[in-house]
């Protein structure tokens, strides 16, 4: 199963987030650091929702850029 994950870039480092598991969420140092980090956080989240006995929420999220003029 595939969620979306939302990067961020800081001043120092980079946050990422699932939209679709509330609450699931990493920093690292770098892009790679952060995207291996919120992997790693992510099945641990579903790991954690299972053994709740709840069910696995389903990836819903999508992405789409929208342009803008800015003057």
């Amino acid at each position: 199963m595939g969620f979306l994950v939302v990067v961020e870039e800081g001043p120092s480092s980079f946050g990422a987030h699932v939209p679709d598991l509330p609450g699931c969420v990493a920093v690292g140092a770098t892009r790679e650091e952060v995207l291996a980090s919120i992997e790693e956080a992510i099945q641990l989240h579903i790991e954690d929702i299972k053994a709740s006995g709840l069910p696995v929420p389903q990836a819903v999220s999508s992405m789409a850029t929208v342009e803008v003029a800015v003057n």
